[in-house]
């Protein structure tokens, strides 16, 4: 039977990872550089492929290594969570988390349900609004961390990017009407600045059909084949089909969605162990992909 992994060699790789260096990894996990550089020679050799590459003055992780830092937070996780579960000195108290409501969609049932396992006397209420709208309310305290789309605004950790993309309804044909009709988020909404200067951008005319600030009822719009909008990849739903140049559509930017701190509770033990867990969960939403 192979050996299994280390689960300090992991929690040294992620450490690696999330701070981009040998030694400031080293100081997180209270090991000299030269420990450090032993336990990753040694996981490399488990894993029989090389994880880090020399980049420079530092190093950066290979594929196989972005390949490896999905499961070994996974597993950190796994195993934080198992101790949690028996610790008397579990976290209680309660917590502000915001998120816009195609987020909360997708990515709200993995992180409560996980979270809520490991801290379960812990109380989170959450805030559906628009990314900027959740950005000033993280910036005066009124939220004590929010899942965001990266506008450009504030101190947005990005731990995910996805292609935006173009869709329409899977059973009708909008894209080739002369005037391309849009269902679209109410301003302020970057992805609706996209969309629009995309189109301006090449020379194609639209008009801004349906607009509201509910990602379902732009879906709705867009199911019904009554207008064209945009998503990230992972937004997608069953009866949409994704449009491009061939359409006569002008290709996208990608998405950054990232997470942001209330300045006033940004250190705080709840506000970290659920920050992990959002950056652990949205990790298994590309590892899944990955595996499909």
């Amino acid at each position: 039977m192979a050996a299994s992994l280390d689960l300090d060699q992991l929690r040294t790789f992620v450490a690696i990872a999330e701070t981009g260096s040998f030694t400031r990894a080293g100081d997180m996990v209270f090991k000299t550089q030269s420990a450090v550089s032993m336990q990753m020679r040694r996981l490399e050799e488990r894993i029989g492929k090389p994880i880090f590459v020399r980049d420079g003055r530092g190093s950066r992780l290979t594929e196989e290594g972005e390949r490896l830092l999905g499961y070994a937070r996974r597993m950190v996780r796994l195993a934080e969570e198992t101790v949690a579960a028996f610790d008397d000195t579990e976290l209680s108290g309660s917590l502000r988390l915001g998120t816009p409501d195609d987020y909360a969609d997708r990515f709200l049932p993995e992180v409560l349900a996980r979270f809520s396992r490991s801290n379960p006397r812990v109380e989170v209420s959450v805030t559906c609004e628009p990314s900027m709208e959740l950005i000033r309310q993280a910036g005066i305290g009124e939220v004590d961390l929010a899942i965001v789309t990266n506008c450009g605004e504030g101190h947005v950790e990005v731990v995910r990017q996805e292609p935006l993309l173009w869709v329409g309804s899977a059973q009708h044909e909008v894209a080739d009407q002369e005037v391309l009709p849009l269902a679209l988020s109410k301003p302020p909404c970057m992805w609706r600045d996209e969309a629009i200067g995309a189109l301006t951008g090449v020379g194609r005319k639209y008009r801004v059909l349906y607009q509201s600030a509910n990602a379902s009822a732009i879906s709705a719009a867009v199911l019904a084949g009554l207008a064209v909008s945009i998503l990230a990849e992972s937004a997608l739903r069953r009866g949409m089909r994704v449009l491009g140049e061939a359409d006569g559509l002008p290709r996208l930017p990608n998405c950054e969605i990232g997470i942001i701190r209330s300045s006033r509770r940004a250190d705080t033990p709840i506000v970290r162990a659920l920050a992990e867990h959002i950056v652990s969960s949205l990790d298994n939403l590309s590892v899944a992909a990955a595996a499909e």
